[in-house]
């Protein structure tokens, strides 16, 4: 029933209303002035007030003025009865917030003429304000279980999909599998060709993921650049490992974004339902385990769920564990591998690697370690850690006349973030080891160049302005675009091994060197080919005209006491 309040302080024509209103079948309330008017109406909250302008304590402005100040009797439809007929009263009253007013004498019909098209527009009104609502809750619910960007299913409708699939392949005696998709250094993209083309390039891997689903299955974005799929009623381990194959292939093909041809690589982790997990969460962590595997193994590449993955996390919980100790314990060592120059073929430096002397395990190679280093952020405390001793060591031979040449250092890309100061570091190295900085060399990957490009270009060039020349390590594994080398501040390009080993063999290999090599000369850089483990390579290599070399060849990396053995004796290729 609809309730109306009318507030009046001349009790005849209240009672008259009222009784008008009552035999028209409204449920009527009355109240004789504006405080218990207002009083009423925060306690009943009405469908729609009548109120008289004058009347003492509290008249029909302050009346609703303090109405509309509610949030529950804010939008209640407000009708002035007024004896008052100048026009600033009723602007003033329509000011306010009235809704309609009443010229005191009115007939029944002016009362209820009023009051039915206040209702009306009022119930008009009410309709379409729920109609908002109810499609903004859509909405809402809509973004709460969607990504804001890619339009998938978010984590937390993943989850619910995965649980609902889990029963019906239950019920159905059906198999299932879970992938989770890590795009390959993604924020290489985002750091050179910015965060608009990124942004659209997460749009364009959703729509290849979103066409290649069925639709009964499901693909999601978890977070960043992660992604997930939900692939049912898998025959075998062969048909989702070629399910998985045509994904990796679907994604690895060029996009083409605002003139820029990208290309990106994924590594995905693959586990399945019932033979791995039979619970939610345990399908995504191994999913999530077998794709960081992946990830760091060897990307643009699949990795099956397998127990044994377990372990491995395990162990690289103890290792990283270990490592913490083991830098406060000094148990890392520096082994130093001779760089030979090609011409005279004497020791002209030496690449210094860390090896970590572990109490109970012995000797624990840079691919044990090192990625756990980066992943525990250790990477940069190491690598000051290893600085420091190979110019302490260069200040000894230099103090007993030995010349050593050049040390090379081995850079992660963690230290090419604005936080972590590495021009002070090196700086501080220098000055309080007393080491001349040509003297010193640091290696990067290519991969480490591209992350940050301005920011690299910057650091590079002031650590080449104090001196310390600058190498780009396993040169021709990464974008080889070799457009951004006239951009760098970069002296020595590295050969990487993989060039090398096959280079007496492989002519493909062996074109590849010789264009790496002509290219460093043509822009006054050296080249080192690494790897080197045979007479023939040097053979071919000197015949190419690369400057150094670096191998088992001549010699496998050596404690400090076993190279400084070397220089004294002299040895030569």
């Amino acid at each position: 029933m609809t309730t109306i309040l009318v507030i009046e302080d001349v009790e005849a024509l209240r009672e008259e209303i009222m009784e008008t209103l009552s035999y028209e079948g409204f449920d009527v309330l009355g109240a004789e002035n504006g405080v218990v008017g207002v009083q009423m109406a925060k306690t009943y909250v009405p469908n729609l007030i009548i109120c008289d302008i004058a009347m003492p304590e509290l008249d029909g402005y302050g009346t609703l003025t303090a109405l509309r100040q509610e949030s529950k009797t804010s939008m209640i439809p407000f009708i002035f009865l007024t004896a008052m007929t100048e026009k600033t009263d009723m602007r003033q009253a329509m000011q306010l917030g009235a809704d309609d007013y009443l010229t005191k004498p009115f007939t029944s019909a002016d009362l209820l003429g009023a009051i039915a098209s206040r209702l009306q527009k009022y119930n008009s009104v009410r309709e379409h304000y729920y109609d908002e609502i109810k499609a903004a809750g859509a909405r809402f619910e809509y973004l709460s279980h969607h990504d804001g960007l890619t339009q998938l299913p978010n984590r937390i409708l993943f989850y619910e999909s995965l649980a609902q699939a889990i029963l019906h392949a239950k019920i159905n005696h059906k198999s299932l599998a879970v992938l989770f998709l890590d795009m390959d250094n993604f924020n290489i993209i985002n750091n050179t060709l910015g965060t608009d083309i990124g942004d659209q390039l997460f749009k364009a891997i959703a729509e290849r993921l979103r066409r290649y689903t069925a639709p009964c299955d499901m693909v999601a974005r978890i977070q960043g650049d992660e992604f997930a799929m939900i692939i049912s009623d898998i025959a075998d381990q062969n048909s989702i490992k070629q399910e998985t194959q045509k994904i990796l292939d679907l994604l690895s093909r060029p996009y083409n974004l605002y003139g820029h041809e990208v290309f990106i690589t994924s590594s995905i982790g693959i586990t399945l339902f019932p033979e791995d997990h039979q619970e939610v969460e345990g399908l995504i962590k191994n999913a999530e385990l077998a794709m960081y595997y992946a990830k760091n193994h060897s990307r643009n590449s699949y990795k099956l769920y397998s127990p044994d993955l377990n372990v491995q996390s395990s162990e690289y919980m103890a290792l990283a564990n270990s490592l913490h100790r083991a830098m406060d314990r000094s148990e890392f060592r520096v082994f130093y591998q001779p760089l030979i120059d090609l011409t005279s073929g004497k020791i002209v430096g030496a690449e210094a690697l860390a090896r970590w002397q572990h109490p109970d395990l012995g000797i624990i190679m840079p691919n044990k370690f090192i990625p756990v280093a980066e992943q525990t952020g250790l990477i940069l405390r190491l690598t000051e850690v290893v600085l420091y001793s190979v110019c302490e060591q260069m200040r000894s031979w230099r103090e007993d006349g030995l010349n050593y040449g050049y040390m090379a250092v081995n850079l992660s890309g963690q230290h090419f973030r604005p936080e972590n100061n590495l021009i002070e570091t090196i700086g501080k190295i220098l000055q309080e080891t007393g080491t001349n900085p040509e003297h010193l060399e640091l290696e990067l990957t290519e991969s480490i160049i591209m992350q940050n490009a301005e920011l690299t270009i910057q650091v590079l060039s002031h650590l080449q302005a104090m001196g310390v020349k600058i190498a780009i390590d396993d040169f021709g594994t990464g974008y080889s675009s070799l457009s951004y080398l006239k951009h760098f501040p970069v002296n020595t390009l590295k050969i990487d091994h993989c060039f090398i080993q096959d280079i007496t063999t492989d002519r493909h290999d062996a074109t590849i060197s010789l264009a790496i090599i002509e290219l460093a000369h043509s822009l006054s850089l050296q080249v080192v080919a690494e790897g080197v483990e045979t007479a023939e390579q040097i053979q071919l290599l000197r015949q190419y005209g690369c400057d150094r070399i670096q191998g088992y060849f001549f010699s496998p990396p050596l404690p400090a006491a076993e190279f400084e053995k070397m220089l004294i004796e002299g040895k030569c290729l």
